[in-house]
């Protein structure tokens, strides 16, 4: 085996970690509701995700042919030095997904991407090596306007949605009215989870598109490999399995208290948006879209929305793409300087490394699907409230 193919199946491998970090870290986009209103049991939840974002990966292309082609200049870079940019993006883009896990910060898997692929890129190129705007394509009009507009448009259908809910069952038993819409909680979060699969692990597929066209394997042109799809589906729907408790905490029970009614509406607007994006080739942070729709839900039932832990979230998703940048420039920095294999190498055993120390401090207080519910010093309202569905 040459150093050169080494180095790609190390990218490659890096890249399915991240589709991983993906899974677990966005688990709660599609399942903290159906959770938090009792709809689903916790490990039922994240089951049913896994195995919708499985189905979803396959379901479209066109977010990956953004990534692959709307980021870096291609015609700027080739062979070992893109490999070497594509795997400094992965790592910072992993590193910063476990940091923000480990405060239970619902931050951008997308963006925590697109910050380290970019980050690496400056590095090794200068910033004349980003398309930051180029008609439809470029930073700017993919991802920063996305980012923007996708937590208010989410918010503002969610709200009328959730307006409209109680509007139109008031006078009816409320015990009656949440066991109906518990019910449809589990078909609105499929459809999340469905959306997430659908967005999400496109990316991925993307990242290892641009991999295998650095290495001469494709052409730009070529289509998307069936293996690539496959092994991207799997990954993302493994850590959507093994459940990203830390955040289904924080969405479900820290920003606003949820009923049935609320969450319904909070899916419901987050499934149209995502796929919508979807559709049009839009890389869209599913993330900041159902944290959107879930604050959407307290403002139209205009019930207590905790904003300390509303700014965290925004201080979070303003910091992703400068933050997750910077580690991608550093662990370029390092790549290049030890050059070859041996800088790969290194990267990949700090990557290990780092890794391995969160998760070991993730351990001190734990979050469970046994105690996803009970936000500190809130209790677990929703959930003791009614039993679940399934």
């Amino acid at each position: 085996m040459t150093g050169e193919l080494l180095v790609l199946l190390i990218v490659i491998i890096t890249a399915l970690a991240f589709d991983f970090t993906n899974g677990f870290h966005d688990t709660a986009n599609a399942m903290a509701t159906s959770i938090a209103t009792g709809a689903l049991r916790p490990k039922i939840a994240v089951a049913l995700s896994a195995a919708l974002n499985l189905l979803g990966a396959f379901l479209s292309v066109a977010v990956a042919a953004t990534v692959a082609k709307g980021i870096v200049r291609l015609d700027a870079v080739h062979g070992h030095d893109l490999l070497i940019i594509v795997f400094a993006g992965l790592v910072g883009g992993i590193l910063w997904n476990l940091l923000t896990w480990l405060f239970g910060l619902p931050s951008s898997s997308s963006h925590a991407l697109f910050g380290g692929l970019i980050g690496a890129t400056i590095a090794a190129l200068g910033f004349n090596g980003v398309i930051w705007a180029s008609g439809a394509d470029g930073v700017v009009t993919k991802i920063i306007l996305p980012a923007v507009l996708a937590p208010v448009v989410a918010a503002a259908v969610s709200a009328i949605g959730t307006w409209a809910v109680y509007r139109i069952t008031r006078g009816i038993d409320q015990q009656r009215v949440s066991a109906g819409f518990r019910w449809g909680q589990i078909g609105s979060a499929a459809l999340v989870s469905l959306a997430h699969g659908t967005n999400d692990a496109q990316k991925t597929m993307g990242v290892i598109f641009l991999a295998l066209v650095a290495h001469g394997t494709l052409g730009q042109n070529d289509d998307m490999p069936l293996w690539v799809m496959a092994a991207c589906a799997c990954a993302i729907a493994l850590g959507t399995y093994l459940g990203g408790w830390r955040i289904i905490r924080t969405l479900g029970k820290g920003l606003v208290e949820i009923d049935s009614p609320q969450g319904l509406a909070a899916e419901s607007a987050s499934a149209a948006i995502i796929l919508s994006s979807a559709h049009f080739g839009l890389p869209l942070s599913t993330t900041q879209t159902a944290t959107g729709s879930i604050l959407g839900t307290g403002l139209g039932k205009h019930a207590e929305v905790r904003w300390g832990v509303m700014g965290r979230m925004v201080v979070a998703w303003g910091l992703t793409l400068p933050l997750a940048g910077v580690a991608g420039a550093i662990c370029w920095a390092i790549a290049h300087l030890l050059g070859g294999l041996l800088g790969v190498l290194v990267v990949f055993a700090l990557l290990v490394a780092l890794s391995t120390l969160i998760y070991l401090r993730s351990r001190r207080d734990a979050v469970t699907g046994d105690n996803v519910n009970e936000w500190p010093g809130g209790g677990t309202q929703a959930a003791n409230a009614a039993p679940a569905q399934i």
